[in-house]
């Protein structure tokens, strides 16, 4: 995907909803730098928000963006990036606001909108492009969470299909642009000894963490509308899901791709109560925003199906949350013990049976694990990794690269309709009807409940520090 092999025609400018938000000043703006830094950025920025503020303000506030995140700034670089910089007040609810940025866009007439704000306001924005013009020949980039439950997400995709047809609409998950992620796939289907036994013959279960030390901080008032549930599992986990369950494309091209997600989605058996663990650190209620008796879960575990051929009766396990040990994202593939007990360690409790472990962060990287032989006359022997640890330099970052490809009609990337309608079916029943949230220790790995829902597979794989697994 590097060098944009495959692009539709590049959009001549970008609109930035929410330019003076969080999220521009974390992720975008240091994105759009790199952008600028390859060269890639040469069409105007134009920023869209509701504060008072003046393009000089603007520029400020980019070039603060970038030396946070960056040692030594190319000057020149951000310079270009400064230099494209526009910027339009105003509310969205005012239909003055969408006519300044027609006019601010000047000759442009393929623009990329990207909407950097909260949901709430996506059915705004999108009515306002929509009742100006501005939808034509256009693209739209909208920022998860794309929808709170099955009935929003239809409602929001009726909604931007009523302005932009489906491919030029692209949901943003920032994970999909992740090299760790996009390794999943690659090592899948450019490797042929995987395919023999990944699947339901030779695999136990699989299951995934991902992992947070951290608190909410000061999203509190976020979180309270969200929950780990929505914000990370329904999105972010489902996506590694789909990734590793997924069938072989027919073809090569990213429309095979998400055909085959989506049917992965679709064979998810909707979730019960009685599959979902929820959580909540003791001190959550404590935190800027929270609801003094709030019920929303900072953790859940969940056990999930999936009807296919390939994985009936292979459970799926699901952790996140936040205030845990470790910040990683690792992904376990237990394999079954071979059929017979040979030899003497075979009733050996020392550790797992095969399995094959993916590293996706904070470092990316595949191990293959192995009994082997012990020196010695006896037929006793130890179970070591073959570690396979990424140390590319100098990809691209996850908002540079959806970015970069959503502005030339790249959709490789991004998560479809269908694929976000049928794993908002997956969670919806659970979305109300659930247990309340467990407290549990922060430094812990979340309610000994969790625990239980996968004692039957030898328990939960914890992430350790960054290191090969003796």
């Amino acid at each position: 995907m590097g060098d944009r092999r495959g692009c539709e025609e590049d959009s001549d400018a970008l609109v930035l909803f929410g330019v003076t938000g969080d999220l521009a000043h974390k992720m975008i703006f240091p994105a759009l730098y790199a952008m600028a830094k390859r060269g890639m950025l040469r069409t105007p920025v134009v920023g869209v928000a509701s504060s008072p503020w003046t393009l000089d303000d603007l520029r400020k506030r980019a070039t603060d963006s970038v030396r946070r995140v960056t040692k030594t700034v190319d000057r020149r670089a951000l310079e270009r990036l400064i230099a494209l910089l526009r910027y339009v007040p105003g509310d969205y609810n005012d239909p003055g606001t969408f006519a300044a940025l027609q006019r601010a866009l000047g000759g442009a007439r393929r623009p990329a909108h990207y909407l950097a704000i909260p949901p709430t306001l996506f059915p705004t924005v999108i009515r306002g492009l929509g009742a100006a013009g501005l939808g034509h020949g256009a693209r739209v980039i909208v920022e998860k969470p794309f929808g709170r439950d099955l009935a929003s997400a239809r409602e929001l995709n009726r909604m931007a299909l009523s302005v932009f047809p489906e491919d030029s609409i692209f949901r943003i998950d920032h994970y999909l642009g992740k090299e760790a992620i996009m390794n999943i796939l690659y090592f899948r289907f450019a490797n042929s000894f995987l395919e023999p036994f990944w699947n339901r013959n030779c695999v136990s279960s699989v299951q995934i963490t991902l992992s947070e030390e951290i608190g909410v901080g000061t999203r509190g008032a976020f979180y309270e509308s969200a929950g780990c549930l929505r914000d990370v599992v329904q999105n972010h986990l489902f996506q590694i899901v789909a990734l590793l369950a997924m069938e072989p494309p027919a073809f090569r091209g990213y429309g095979a791709v998400h055909g085959e997600k989506a049917k992965v989605f679709q064979a998810m058996r909707p979730l019960a109560p009685v599959d979902l663990v929820r959580g909540q650190y003791q001190g959550y209620r404590r935190e800027p925003g929270v609801a003094k008796q709030s019920d929303v879960e900072t953790f859940c575990a969940l056990k999930l199906h999936i009807d296919s051929w390939r994985w009936e009766g292979v459970p799926w396990y699901l952790r996140s949350g936040k205030r845990l040990p470790e910040s990683a994202v690792e992904v376990l593939v237990q394999l079954k013990p071979p059929p017979q007990r040979l030899f003497a360690d075979s009733d050996s409790t020392d550790g797992r049976a095969n399995y094959v472990r993916f590293r996706l962060s904070p470092s990316s990287a595949v191990a293959l694990a192995a009994r082997v032989k012990r020196v010695g006359k006896e037929f006793i022997g130890d179970q070591h990794e073959l570690y396979m640890q990424d140390h590319q330099t100098g990809s691209e970052a996850p908002y540079e690269r959806l970015l970069a490809d959503a502005m030339c009609g790249d959709g490789a990337l991004f998560a479809r309709e269908d694929s976000i309608e049928a794993a908002w079916a997956v969670v919806d029943p659970i979305l109300k009807k659930h247990r309340r949230a467990i407290p549990y220790r922060p430094g812990g790995w979340g309610p000994k409940q969790a625990d239980a829902l996968i004692a039957a597979e030898g328990g939960w794989h914890n992430p350790t520090p960054e290191k090969a697994l003796a």
